[in-house]
């Protein structure tokens, strides 16, 4: 008799979770990872059969959340989604106003595409937007992040947490989610969300005060080199050129601050001038070329989750623009990590400034989902394409709630079009697809069956049913819906999702109320951090060019969580 025998298989199978959760939470190993030590921990100890390791992989779900982001991605391309942004945005009119037309349009899109894609068409407006009323981007680039993940609980395609909720209704209950079940429910907290945020919500960051000033440069990080034998530069010189020195580096080797440097050597510089002007000022060279076009700018741009340049050197942005665009500084990251940008690799997140003519730029940053922060240059749209793109993506949604078609079966035909009639470029086919989120899904998907199965998802559910006994639908809704959202502080919403959705089933079941209301709640408890920086990936992209703290979130946050959680809870007691 084995040791693994003498401990109940819901014991084995709450020790396995807990240990997942602790390891999600604690951000040092990937996401997709931790999912799939998590199996095969399961397979392990039998909680999973064998043949079954993988069967979550062919979860309808999967499919459709991978036919959703080629999708996605195409609208993205095509500049139609951008173009229509711009149009429903009065140029002319306040703030407040400008504001709250684009959280709609916000979240309009991240209804019917990805969060991530939504932020990516949007966030260009929203600098913009702040830049005309002299405010600094922290002003709308947290409330735009917000607005974008409010949309996406407005739909069955909004978030993949709520496909895989779709797919726990049809295990358990026979019948997914039709493509509009949330949309009353997400409505309601959405709509109450963005009023929230257009009108209170941006005066709680630490920007409220109006400035007449231009808003500073903010810092870059670039390498200038060294044409002949000399000292390292007085830091009075450095400071009277904008700059000061981060470090010094022969051929990768750092040298100590106080070496005589030699012709070649490289000295990492942070300001808030460009290259150019500081080598002129010092006495060094500009490692990198200044394009002297009539129309050549520096964008400030962001990377986003998915973009194809992640991992790959700062060279990659010369070479993928055919020698047309160059890398000419960086981000804060290097001025932490102080390496050579030579041996820097590029991340989610992280801030570049690329150098080159406005055309090229705007077709560049769209093929490499890049976050233009402070210009917007709109991509040219070919109108015939983009019509033919909408209208394909139009007629899957038309599939799904007039023919009842499978939402995996009608994006993925969708995808197969669009690749096969090439109106997305093939390139951009699989590599639109978050590869990490859909090994997160199949590998958690068993897993999350293996905690139901073996009685543990019962005993928790039977415990928490216990202490929400006698409660009214309204606490039971606010109880759930608050359960989630905590646990989706620490976890991907899906996997949020995936726990969370049998067990309400579960509760919903002992205490005799609806399980679709107990569902719905957990759907809007899964897409709700908005406490934290890191528990949505749009957070944490607008958290570096916002310049925001991680307190920031809560400031904004707390209320906004507050107000979905009772909204949500009501409008379900209400409706059931």
């Amino acid at each position: 008799m084995t040791a693994l025998s003498l401990v109940s298989p819901a014991m084995l199978s709450t020790c396995i979770l807990l240990a997942t959760l602790v390891l999600f939470a604690s951000e040092r190993v990937r996401h997709d990872l931790v999912a799939l030590i998590a199996l095969f921990a399961s397979v392990v100890t039998g909680l999973v059969r064998p043949g079954d390791a993988f069967a979550g992989f062919s979860d309808q779900a999967v499919l459709a959340v991978a036919g959703v982001l080629v999708v996605g991605r195409a609208v993205e391309l095509s500049g139609a989604a951008s173009a229509i942004a711009k149009f429903a945005i009065p140029a002319k009119a306040g703030f407040a106003a400008r504001l709250a037309g684009l959280l709609f349009i916000a979240a309009l899109l991240s209804a019917f595409m990805n969060n991530i894609a939504a932020l990516v068409i949007t966030m260009p407006i929203a600098s913009e937007i702040a830049r005309d009323s002299r405010l600094p981007p922290a002003a709308t680039l947290m409330p735009l992040a917000f607005a974008t993940i409010l949309g996406g609980m407005t739909t069955l395609i909004g978030t993949p947490a709520n496909l895989i909720l779709s797919s726990v209704r049809e295990q358990e209950l026979g019948e997914p989610f039709g493509f509009f079940s949330m949309t009353t429910v997400g409505v309601a907290v959405t709509g109450a969300g963005l009023l929230y945020l257009a009108l209170i919500g941006w005066r709680l960051l630490p920007i409220r005060t109006r400035t007449d000033r231009q808003p500073r440069a903010p810092w870059r990080v670039f390498e200038l080199a060294v044409s002949r034998d000399l000292v390292v530069p007085t830091t009075a010189t450095l400071r009277a050129a904008g700059a000061r020195m981060l470090a010094s580096f022969r051929a990768t080797d750092r040298l100590a601050t106080d070496k005589v440097h030699q012709a070649g050597d490289r000295l990492l510089i942070l300001s808030r001038s460009n290259p150019w002007d500081v080598a002129q000022a010092t006495g060094l060279d500009a490692v990198t070329h200044r394009d002297e076009a009539d129309d050549a700018v520096t964008a400030r741009v962001a990377v986003a989750h998915g973009s194809p340049l992640i991992g790959a050197g700062y060279d990659e942005v010369r070479t993928r623009s055919q020698e047309q665009l160059e890398v000419v500084a960086v981000g804060p990251r290097v001025a932490r990590e102080r390496k050579p940008l030579v041996r820097m690799r590029i991340r989610a997140g992280d801030q570049l400034y690329i150098r080159g003519r406005r055309d090229d730029i705007a077709r560049f940053i769209a093929g490499a989902r890049l976050l233009e922060i402070d210009r917007l240059d709109p991509v040219p749209i070919n109108r015939t394409k983009a019509t033919a793109i909408v209208a394909i993506f139009a007629a899957a949604i038309i599939c799904i709630v007039a023919f009842r078609l499978s939402p995996a079966l009608a994006f993925v035909g969708a995808a197969a079009m669009l690749a096969g009639t090439r109106l997305i470029p093939t390139e951009d086919v699989y590599r639109s697809i978050d590869w990490s989120v859909l090994v997160l899904l199949g590998a958690m998907i068993p897993v999350g069956q293996s905690f139901e199965e073996s009685g543990a998802a019962a005993l928790a559910a039977q415990w928490l049913g216990g202490v929400l006994a006698g409660q009214p639908l309204f606490l039971v809704l606010v109880a759930l819906c608050s359960v989630t959202l905590l646990l989706s502080i620490f976890l991907n919403n899906v996997a949020t999702a995936i726990i969370m959705g049998p067990m309400a089933i579960a509760v919903a079941h002992l205490l005799g109320v609806n399980p679709d209301a107990a569902l719905l709640a957990v759907l809007i408890g899964a897409s709700s951090d908005f406490l934290t920086p890191i528990g949505h990936q749009n957070n944490l992209l607008v958290m570096g060019p916002g310049g925001y703290r991680f307190t920031d979130y809560a400031r904004m946050g707390a209320p906004l969580v507050i107000a979905v959680v009772v909204i949500s809870a009501a409008v379900l007691a209400f409706s059931n």
